[in-house]
């Protein structure tokens, strides 16, 4: 399971998030106080692109969507679909989902993804 460079440390500011391939893998890369950490791009509700969503607290991402938030550190659903309101009767159909996430590191400045 190779390591794959996505960007440089300095490139991506604490407090942003960025879209990245590594392998045969795309993935939104954040940037939070306490390191880099990656997830799929796309909210697991309805598959809304969660770059265009933002930080929310330091440690979640919000879906642009839904406002379905998630742990960045560890995919975890925290607030399922909640927006706009009568959305939870979809949720019936789409039940709670954790994000992908996967192994970053930092080597020589070079922010890295580990990809199965």
């Amino acid at each position: 399971m190779p390591f794959h460079t996505v960007c440089r440390e300095d490139e991506l500011p604490v407090g942003k998030m960025k879209t990245f391939a590594a392998g045969d893998e795309k993935m939104v890369v954040y940037h939070l106080e306490d390191g880099f950490f990656a997830t799929q791009t796309s909210c697991t509700h309805m598959f809304a692109p969660l770059s265009r969503g933002k930080i929310v607290d330091g440690c979640k991402v919000q879906c642009p969507l839904h406002r379905a938030r998630f742990d960045i550190r560890t995919g975890e659903v925290l607030d399922w679909a909640n927006f706009p309101p009568g959305i939870q009767l979809l949720n019936v159909v789409r039940g709670e989902k954790a994000l992908k996430t996967w192994k970053v590191s930092v080597k020589d400045g070079n922010v890295r993804v580990k990809v199965d």
